[in-house]
């Protein structure tokens, strides 16, 4: 896929919270600036501002209200705008575990990611019930709200077969690479793949003596083109994640331009 500034973008591998996609024709500032904006730019909905009506747990209010804060919650972009808030409530009684599946919203479309986050185990007697506002607000106001839990990036690194290893050279050991590389030397290996593949490291071990037994093998950065991973926490899909954060880049230049023409 290509975009309209000479961009090249290729996905990978991806699931509904994690993928990991390759963009050609970047600087490795505007790489870094893609990461911060997943990281920091995209807002989501995040527990806060407890009510607490009843806690007679072993554990105190501040401590519940960081467990609420950590539970992701369903972020529908279009439907909210920054510092939106709805209301969510919970009500559990021992003998019990409470889970994030319990808790209660005003709005459908403002519910726990996952339902099997536990928040605390309630014995005999023990009840917690409250009441809290979900905020929606951007990763720049809280690492909470955060909806890029592991975000990372490196060059497209691509192999170069050199020679043949002596075979009386000492062995070095493993020759370790991580995510993906394009492949330079197809003829050096057993695999159906032609020059230029990518290749995910996971499928040999990430040991590149594995893949190119008896070969000294060179790795090269590929200038401009970067590997990006993200997951997402489950306030969105991975690819709602990414294009948002593009927006907001995008956005943000149309802004400055604006700006510097005044």
């Amino acid at each position: 896929m290509s975009g309209a500034d000479g961009f090249e973008v290729e996905f990978v591998d991806r699931s509904e919270r994690s993928a990991r996609f390759l963009v050609r024709g970047l600087t490795p500032a505007l790489a870094n600036g893609v990461r911060r904006a997943i990281v920091a730019d995209v807002p989501t909905f995040s527990i806060e501002h407890l009510r607490v009506v009843e806690n007679s747990s072993v554990m105190f209010d501040e401590m519940i209200g960081l467990r609420l804060g950590l539970v992701p919650l369903t972020t529908p972009l279009d439907d909210f705008e920054l510092g939106d808030t709805v209301t969510i409530a919970l009500d559990v009684e021992g003998p019990a575990t409470a889970y994030s599946g319990d808790i209660q919203t005003s709005d459908d479309l403002v519910r726990p990611a996952d339902d099997d986050v536990p928040i605390i185990q309630l014995k005999e007697n023990q009840r917690l019930e409250l009441e809290a506002e979900a905020v929606l607000e951007s990763g720049k106001t809280h690492a909470k709200q955060q909806g890029g839990v592991a975000v990372g990036y490196r060059h497209l690194q691509q192999t170069v077969v050199a020679g043949d290893r002596d075979e009386f050279e000492d062995d070095d050991g493993p020759q370790i690479v991580r995510g993906v590389i394009e492949e330079g030397a197809p003829e050096a290996t057993d695999d159906d793949v032609a020059e230029g593949d990518l290749v995910l490291t996971d499928s040999f071990g990430n040991d590149l003596r594995e893949r190119y037994p008896g070969k000294e093998v060179d790795v090269e950065d590929i200038p401009g083109a970067f590997v990006f991973h993200v997951e997402s926490d489950g306030s969105f899909s991975v690819e709602e994640l990414v294009l948002r954060a593009a927006e907001s880049i995008g956005s943000r230049a149309v802004e400055l331009r604006e700006t510097v023409a005044v």
